[in-house]
Formats: structure tokens, sequence, C-alpha cells
């Protein structure tokens, strides 16, 4: 059987062989050729059933080829008999078989795939209408949705003298009864039956199947109106044939389906019915190939030369979407979605949230963080353009607000009020470049800068997961000096001393001694009472807490050690990033059913987190967990929630803002759009179109609130928006056998993000729940995160070319067209300004970064 690829019944005839490439001798193709010039032909025949196919491809044959009367009767018996099909049977039927035929006593039988060359009273003829055995048929399952079936039927028969050929093709698509091994409405026919003494008739039916998989012969075989043009459609196939000689390849050997198939548009270049060359062949794939960076079209950034113009039309291209971006999301792999980017919006706000605390004086902090995340993302999610964008706060806001706080500091300046002021003026001049269509100027991105900026967001995210394991090394130290030999000398006490002494010093001091039964000796009852200066024993059994609390303190050189919480953390950072990345690709995998692939693949990051809180569970041992503030109130109680413009700076403030308030604009314009063009890139088959002006005015517009509550500024995250939308890519349901599913695009909604920023301002009242989630295991996605997205651009791809001997290089395509010297200059240029940038962002004028990018 044949869908895009071969199968084959194995030797024993109980199962059907992996898909594979069919292979064809050069002989049997120039034999059908001979068979369709000599044979019949039937061309739009109207027909309801097989009996009549049969009797009208008998009833006209050429002269030269007519058979005798008694002949067509016995043949015409033959080809209606019932063929027996091989059952497609799952592994637990088998299972079953097997465990229950030594109790049957007989050996499972199974049908031969072959119909019998004689009739006899006892055997059956094809049915009109299916049987539950094809209505029940599981490979149904695999044939794609409007698929139409081909029958080829090729035998030896020992009553024919000469070879009986019939090409027959359908007006309409048929149902043929019980004769395809699935009920699909059939549309080709192809017979070939002759005497024993030709032995190439089983070649030349592969030959002709196989043709009749070919998009391109099929077209023409559909559209042929007489013979010529049939045969004009086999001239074109043979035109394209690829030969392997004999002694260098195995004929033998089966050539597994290859990961990509090419593009149908590339062989329909031509039309072999017209021979005029078509438009939309390799000029439309040259086309896709000019600016693969850029988005889906070119509508969304085309000025129209009117304020506001390009807002306008961004709202009108996404109004008509805004009732489906809520029904699409009805889907199981959107729960998995909002689990993944919710624990890593948790932690991103966390991470974030404790820098600008501790770059702030608590002005912002976790609290704030939260709130400010939930707030700005649901806002932004329900009316942006592109609402799989998850906004969050980035490094070089955080190094800004660094400055902005020591310069406050430095000149007397109230923080919130001078911060106030920025983000007014910022969302002025958002709104200024929203109505002067500045967002055109995104359609000079090239993927030089693109590639650039995303790698360097990437690498700060798996930077930053190390950086944050490795510092547990601080919080949980690890003893180095440990030694075997000096197990005796390892202790840790808890000394009370300090607390009794304390009020025996006062006793002698101010000579009013409280009774002091345990520290008074009496001796001799004629002598005066003593005291004695020896403190009773510690305490037994007291824990580090407890003695804490009474006012000891720890002696001994075990004291600081905490055992096993270090290494345990990275075993769970790295099985968590290996399980992630390990379970992703599970979709891929040849174990299971394809249903369990998919649901183990949407739900890994979910599996991979509750595996390890599991694994954290199970050991007991103290990790660090993660920590969510309980209490509605700013993390700094000198503020409010509300900041108030005038009163504490002077009035000249408010001007003065404008100057810095330009380095922010300008660094939220690169980095919002620099993430909108990555993720509406034409390979992500977007159809709902972007909205560059839209998420722009949001963004903007979201900074006055931000402002006046003293919340952090958000913009695009990029490597969580990837992620999320990498958590929603569609692929086709039906897959044929050996043909890898097919990538529909994204599941383009706005629920997820809504629900992600509910769920996030929610979480202050979730911290009993969410304090069991160690943060190494949140670090490992965040790592998973990065790699993820490093992975995504073609950068990194040219960077393993640098390592690599030629011949062991993979077969892109711009290696073909592309010196290789110029691709490594082309990569080198690029790490240099990489490294330029990261250098740049570790220093004190990482404000200028979006200029520098």
């Amino acid at each position: 059987r044949w869908i895009k690829f071969e199968e084959k019944v194995e030797d024993g005839g109980e199962r059907w062989s992996a898909p594979h490439v069919p292979a064809l001798p050069l002989h049997s193709l120039f034999q059908l050729r001979t068979c369709l010039q000599k044979g019949t032909m039937l061309l739009d025949l109207d027909a309801t059933s097989f009996k009549e196919i049969i009797d009208k491809a008998l009833s006209e044959q050429p002269e030269e080829a007519e058979l005798q009367p008694a002949l067509r009767e016995r043949l015409a018996a033959l080809l209606l008999l019932q063929p027996q099909h091989q059952p497609t049977k799952s592994l637990l039927q088998l299972l079953a078989e097997l465990g229950l035929s030594p109790c049957r006593g007989r050996k499972p039988s199974y049908p031969t795939r072959h119909p019998p060359t004689t009739s006899s009273p006892g055997q059956t003829q094809v049915s009109k209408t299916p049987l539950k055995e094809q209505l029940r048929n599981r490979f149904k399952k695999k044939v794609p949705p409007g698929a139409e079936a081909a029958h080829v039927a090729v035998g030896e028969v020992e009553f024919l003298e000469k070879p009986f050929t019939a090409f027959i093709r359908l007006r309409h698509g048929v149902s043929l009864g019980s004769l395809a091994e699935v009920s699909l409405p059939s549309r080709f026919l192809f017979i070939l039956l002759g005497p024993p003494r030709v032995k190439a008739y089983h070649e030349v039916g592969r030959a002709m199947a196989t043709l009749l998989t070919d998009e391109l012969f099929q077209r023409v075989a559909r559209q042929a109106e007489h013979r010529e043009d049939l045969m004009a459609g086999m001239e074109a196939f043979l035109e394209e044939l690829v030969v392997l000689p004999p002694g260098k390849w195995d004929p033998g050997a089966r050539i597994p389906p290859p990961s990509h198939l090419p593009a149908p548009r590339r062989r329909t270049a031509v039309d072999p019915l017209d021979q005029q060359p078509r438009g939309n062949g390799d000029t439309t794939a040259a086309g896709n190939r000019a600016s693969p960076g850029h988005p889906r079209s070119g509508e969304e950034l085309e000025r129209t030369g009117r304020l506001f113009g390009g807002l306008l039309r961004d709202i009108r291209r996404k109004a008509p979407w805004y009732g489906s971006d809520f029904s699409d999301a009805l889907h199981p792999q959107c729960l998995s979605a909002v689990l993944y980017i919710y624990l890593a919006t948790v932690t991103n706000a966390i991470t974030f949230g404790g820098m600008l605390g501790d770059a702030t004086a608590n002005m912002q902090g976790v609290l704030e963080s939260f709130l400010g995340t939930a707030f700005a993302g649901f806002i932004f999610c329900l009316f942006a353009g592109q609402p799989l964008t998850i906004l969050s706060s980035t490094g070089p806001v955080l190094v800004f607000e660094r400055l902005l706080f020591s310069f406050s500091q430095d000149h007397s300046l109230d923080y919130l009020e001078f911060r106030l002021w920025i983000g007014l003026w910022v969302a002025f001049f958002g709104v200024v470049l929203v109505a002067t269509e500045a967002s055109h100027l995104v359609g000079h991105f090239t993927r030089f800068t693109e590639e650039g900026f995303c790698a360097l967001i990437s690498l700060i995210f798996i930077y930053d997961s190390l950086k944050k394991m490795l510092s547990l090394a601080d919080a949980f130290p690890i003893n180095w000096h440990y030694r075997l030999d000096n197990v005796t000398s390892y202790s840790c006490t808890c000394n009370l001393r300090r607390r009794l002494f304390n009020p025996i010093l006062a006793c002698l001091t101010t000579l009013q001694c409280p009774p002091l039964p345990s520290i008074v000796s009496m001796g001799d009852p004629s002598s005066p009472p003593t005291l004695s200066l020896q403190p009773p024993a510690t305490p037994a059994g007291l824990s580090r807490s407890q003695c804490l609390d009474q006012g000891g303190h720890l002696l001994g050189t075990s004291c600081q050690y905490v055992p096993d919480v270090t290494l345990v953390s990275f075993l769970l950072f790295g099985g968590t990033f290996l399980s992630c990345t390990a379970l992703k690709r599970f979709r891929s995998s040849r174990y299971f059913p394809v249903g369990v692939r998919k649901l183990v693949s949407d739900f890994a990051v979910i599996l991979a987190i509750l595996a390890s809180c599991a694994v954290d569970a199970l050991l007991g041992l103290e990790t660090p967990k993660l920590l969510v503030p309980s209490e509605l109130k700013p993390t700094n109680p000198a503020r409010g929630w509300i900041v108030f413009p005038f009163g504490a700076n002077p009035w000249w403030v408010c001007l003065l803002s404008a100057v810095p308030a330009v380095l922010v604009t300008i660094l939220i314009f690169m980095d919002q759009q620099i993430t909108a063009v990555i993720l509406n890139r034409r390979e992500y088959k977007l159809q709902k179109g972007a909205g560059f002006h839209l998420d722009l005015l949001c963004v903007s517009l979201l900074m006055v609130v931000t402002s006046v509550t003293g919340l952090p500024w958000y913009v695009s995250a990029t490597v969580i928006s990837l992620a999320h939308m990498d958590s929603l890519r569609k692929e086709s349901a039906t897959s044929a056998p050996g043909e890898h599913p097919e990538f529909l695009g994204i599941r383009e909604q706005r629920l997820t993000g809504l629900a992600v920023f509910i769920l996030m301002g929610a979480s202050v009242f979730m911290a009993p729940v969410l304090k069991h989630i160690p943060m190494p295991v949140l670090y490992g996605v965040f790592l998973h995160m990065g790699v993820t997205a490093l992975n995504s651009i073609q950068l990194t791809d040219r960077v393993r070319l640098l390592l690599m001997p030629a011949k062991h290089q993979p077969d892109l395509a711009y290696l073909r067209h592309v010196p290789l010297r110029r691709v490594h200059l082309f990569t080198s240029i690029q790490l240099l300004c990489l490294a330029l940038l990261w250098l740049l962002k570790s220093t004190v004028a990482a404000i200028i970064f979006p200029v520098m990018v």
C-alpha cells in the first residue's frame, strides 16, 4: 500500500513493514509506458459499482487485444472476487492473540494479501457496501482528510495467453464497497493480468502505484483528456527520475523517508500539459527567502501618511478576530501553556522584584513586581494586537532604575516622583511615535539585528540561571575541608553561658539579686552561702532555632555546614532542564501512540516540574523554596500606592525628566518592536496579523499607570514570549505513514495570556501551595527557555559550523550558494557585536544598550 511512501507485508504475513521510499527498476517504468500506450484506457467513466467498471473495461478492449467471451467471463469472475487484506492490528491485539493462542490449541492465522487465481463456489465476491472491518480499520486514522483510493490489481493468470491492461479514471469518486482496505471513494484503477511466463507484473504494478502517489502526475491524470496527455505526464515523471547505478547501492535496502519533503511548487513550475512556466513556482519561493525575518506581509508596516493611520489599520485588522481569540483557546494544549508560562513568569517576577528591591531600597520590591506584572500583562493581553506577547521587566530597565535611584539619592530628589515624570514623558513620546507611524522603521530590521538581540536575551537567561545556582554555595556552604579521619572533631553545641552570666553580673553590680538556686552553693550550714561561677550543663536536645530563641549561640566546627543542599539543588536544576528537553522531544519518539506522545510533549515542562518537586519532597532537605509575599502592602512602609506629581521635588524636575525619558523611550521602542518582529516571523505561519502600532500604544499607556502607582515598567519579554509561542505550536493530527506531522502554525488566542496574569495576581493568596516549589527547579525552567530560544536562531547553527570539518557539515541551503569563508566572516562579526553588547550591558552605560542594537 502507498500513501506517500511504500509499505510491504513482511515475510510471514504478520505485519506491515516500516514506510520507505519506493525504489523502482527502470525497466518496469518502460513496461508501464508500453501498457498505457497499448492497453485499454477509460477516462471520465460514469460507473457506480466495481462490477460495472469491470464489465465496461472488458467490453472496451482494443481489437488487437480483444478476449474471447469465455475468457472475459472467467476474467470478470476473478476480478470480482473479494480480496483479503492484511489486517492492521494494535500492539494490545497482537499480545492478546499471542496469549490466547495456546489456549485455543492453534496458531493465529493471517489472511493472504493476494486474491486467489481461480474461483470456487465457496468464494465471495466484492461487496457493494463497506464491510465492518473496513469501517473499524485503525489505519484510516493515518489517511489524510479528503483522500481518495486508487486500486492497482496485477497478477499472473494461467488461462490468459496475452496480457490484459486497463487504466480507468472515474468521473466522480465512488465508493467501491469492500474492494479497498478502508472505506474511501475511488477515482483511479489500473489492472494488469497476464500469463505466468511474464515475471515483471509485480514491479509494473509498483511503478503504477508510485506514479499515482506523485502530486504532479496526479494533477496530470485528473486533467488528462486523451491518452497522449497521460503519456506526457509520464514523460515528465521520467525526466525527473534519478537513477542509482548498480553496485553502488543495494536494491534490497529500504530508504527511510526524509525529514523534509521538497515543496510541491518547485515541481509545478512547468505544467506537463501545456509546457508553460507558471509564475507561482520558483519566483514565489525566492520571494519567501528574500526577507525571512520580516512579517508575514508588508501591509502591517506600510505608511498611510495620516495621523494614527497605522493604529487604525491595526484595529481594523484585529477586530474581526477578537471573538475567535477566546474560542480558539478551548484546547488542552492551552492549559499546559498557561501552567508553563505562569511558573516562568512567577520566577521572573520574583527574580527581578528582588533585584529591584536591592537597587531601590525596596521602593519597588517583589510584591510590586507581582501586582505590576499581573495588571500590565492582563491589560496588554486584553487589548494588544499580538496577545501572544508576554510583558515582563527586562535587564536594561533594571539598570536604568538603579542609575535613576542613585541619581535621586545623590541630589536629594524624591525617586518615585522623579520616576513618575519620566514615565509620563515616555508615554507621551510613545503616543507621538504611534501617531507618526514610526513602527514602519521595523521593516529595516534585518536577520543580523534580530539574531543578535535574541541571542543576547537568551544568554542573559542562561547566565542568570547559572549565576543563581552558583550563589547557593554561599547560602548553603560546602565543607571543602572535611576529612574523614577528623570526623570526631566535627560538632556543634548550644552554649547558654551568656544567658546565665547576664543575671549574675547584674546581681554583683546592683546588689539586687533574685533567687538563684541553681548557682548558689550552700556548703556547710554554719558558713555563709558562696556563689558558684560554674554554669550548669547545657540542656540536651535543643534545636538550632530553640537555642537562638533562648539567647544562646552555636559553637563548633560544623555549625555552618549544610550538607547535601547545594548538591541536591544542582541535581534538581539539571534534572529539570534535561527532563524538559527530553519530554519536549517525546513527540517525535517511536514509543507509545501518537495521542500519548503529543500529550506528554504538550505538558512536558509541567511534568518535569512535578517530578522534580516530588523528588525534593521525598528527600526532605531544606532546599530554597519559592517565596511569595502574602500581604498586600508596599514593600517599603515609607511609600504609598499612589505617587503624587508635585510636592517633594522642585518644579523644574518635571521638565528635566524629558531628557532621561528620551533614552527610556528608545529602550522601550527597540525592546518592544524587535520582540514583535521576532514573534511575527513568516515561519510561524500566523494568520491573524500583527499589531505593531497597537502594541506600542498599549505599552505607552501602561507606563502612565505603573508610574502613578510606583510599579515597575514593563515591556515585551523575548524569551518568555518565544516559550509561549513554542508551547502553542499546532501540528497536523493526521500524517501519512513515514511522514512527519506538518507544522500548521500557532494557536493564536488571548485566553492563555489572560489566565497567566490572573494567576499572577492570585499568587499572593496561593503562597501556601507555591512555597513547596524549589527555586532550583524554576531556574532549570529558565535554562530550558534560554537554550530553546538560542537554538531557534540561525546564528547557533552557523556557530556550530565553525567547529565542524567541511565533510561533516549539514547540507544547508545557504552553504550551496555562499562561500564558506563568507559565512564564517558573517558569523564572526555577529559574535563580535554580541560580545560588545554583553560588555556594554555589564557596565553603567547599559542605558544606551538599545542605541547600540
